[in-house]
């Protein structure tokens, strides 16, 4: 079985050595083992809009969107709209 984890969101960088330096001091005492995931911006031309979709669409977070309570809306609901600009 798993031990459950805790999540924490912090910024840094990765120096010429390839080691992450992070921006604050860790709220957690220490020593103590971590697990760290990285998160690296993707350039924009890396990703086009149907790329975002596929990977939206495709993600396991959203599955409850397909459960039946969740479609709530029809197509009379709300007003049109267009782009004026």
């Amino acid at each position: 079985m798993e031990t459950p984890m805790t999540a924490i969101e912090m910024t840094g960088v990765v120096d010429e050595q390839h080691r992450l330096k992070l921006d604050q001091l860790l709220p957690i005492p220490g020593p103590t083992r971590v697990r760290v995931i990285i998160l690296l911006p993707s350039e924009p031309e890396d990703w086009d809009e149907s790329e975002w979709l596929r990977a939206a669409a495709s993600n396991p977070a959203f599955d409850f969107l397909k459960e039946r309570e969740e479609d709530i809306y029809t197509l009379a609901d709300g007003k049109p709209f267009y782009d004026q600009g």
